[in-house]
């Protein structure tokens, strides 16, 4: 059985190496790097190079820097720290603002995905805040969110951690409750998944690009597998185990955003997560709620360079489910600054695309 396991992880390995680019190839080992050992106490190193930014802007609002400790969370004590940016937008309007939760992906930091994603700067324009909370080199050496472990998927560990870190975050800063909004990258996209399953009264919409489906992985080895080939079983299951944890679940409104030429999460995932979400939001064809869906054809569709294909899924007039591909783009942020890592000029502004579909929902409680 050991053996067996060993070639096929092997072979896994082989295919990667021959079709992904350096940096992707990176990525995906990342996940399976052995925990941090005790911390133990070391001199200064000297400080990492910053990455140049393309972008001549510059957000002009409060970038505020602090910690969230696991024991605000359940009061037990304990070592484990968060740290996390929160971004106010310059000139503010004086009612409470809405807030935009981002979770990076795996060897990124909340600073490059703030930079990476220009969302501050789209804050600037639109008036709402940004919650930027970052994994521990501690928790993770490359700085993966744990999406693929069975309690965290249960809505405990870092999952609990993250929804009581922006609930801290939105009760300090008098940020508008009915509109938070989840958002992330990879890793980042699957925890962000995560915490709105089992969050929903605090998460009135998320936002997945490159993400893989939920529920499908329990151990490092199974992520690796969805990521490459999607959920084996059957995806229904993952989705009613985690709407029988909550009465009365209400709607999760959901824009999917993916690469077609994505070999790090590909792009089964998407169709797998569009699945997940039709049957959450009842939009399935035999669901409860009425369908409308509407695709964009790719050769009209053309945004900065690569094409897209775009459906979207609404209940009654509400637009519920956006999903969109994007034809020529691998594993990075479409419409971003590709100065930095995960990050691609062009295409669709992902940034903005999540904003304008955030910005059609409150949670109303």
């Amino acid at each position: 059985m050991l053996k067996g396991l060993n070639r096929l992880w092997w072979s896994g390995v082989k295919q990667i190496r021959k079709a992904q680019k350096s940096r992707n190839k990176k990525l995906v080992k990342s996940l399976f790097a052995k925990p941090a050992a005790k911390r133990t106490r070391r001199l200064p190193a000297a400080p990492a190079k910053r990455i140049a930014v393309a972008s001549a802007a510059r957000p002009a609002g409060k970038w505020l820097a602090s910690y969230f400790s696991s024991f605000e969370v359940d009061g037990v004590p304990s070592a484990r720290r968060m740290r996390y940016w929160l971004y106010l937008p310059a000139n503010a309007p004086p009612s409470p603002l809405p807030v935009v939760v981002m979770l990076h992906g795996c060897e990124q930091t909340a600073d490059e995905f703030a930079q990476g994603t220009r969302m501050n700067l789209l804050a600037d324009e639109k008036g709402f805040a940004v919650l930027y909370p970052q994994q521990s080199r501690n928790a993770h050496p490359n700085r993966c969110w744990s999406w693929y472990k069975r309690a965290i998927q249960n809505g405990g560990g870092e999952a609990k951690m993250i929804a009581a870190l922006i609930e801290k975050a939105v009760l300090k800063n008098e940020l508008d409750r009915s509109r938070v909004y989840l958002a992330g990258l990879s890793a980042g996209a699957a925890m962000a998944n995560i915490v709105a399953l089992n969050y929903p009264d605090l998460i009135a919409a998320v936002g997945l690009h490159s993400g893989p489906v939920f529920g499908a992985a329990h151990s490092r080895m199974g992520a690796y597998g969805v990521m490459q080939h999607g959920a084996s079983l059957s995806i229904d299951g993952a989705i009613e185990s985690a709407v029988k944890r909550r009465i009365a679940f209400p709607a999760m409104p959901a824009i999917l955003i993916h690469g077609r030429q994505d070999t790090v999460v590909r792009p089964i995932n998407l169709a797998q997560l569009a699945r997940q979400f039709t049957l959450l939001d009842r939009l399935s064809a035999d669901g409860a709620e009425p369908l409308r869906r509407k695709a964009t054809e790719p050769a009209a569709a053309s945004t900065r360079g690569k094409t897209c294909q775009t459906d979207d899924y609404y209940a009654g007039k509400k637009l519920m489910l956006k999903v969109c591909e994007i034809f020529q783009l691998d594993h990075a942020w479409s419409g971003g600054d590709c100065m930095l890592r995960f990050n691609a000029c062009k295409g669709p502004d992902a940034s903005k695309m999540m904003w304008n579909f955030f910005a059609r929902h409150r949670r109303v409680a």
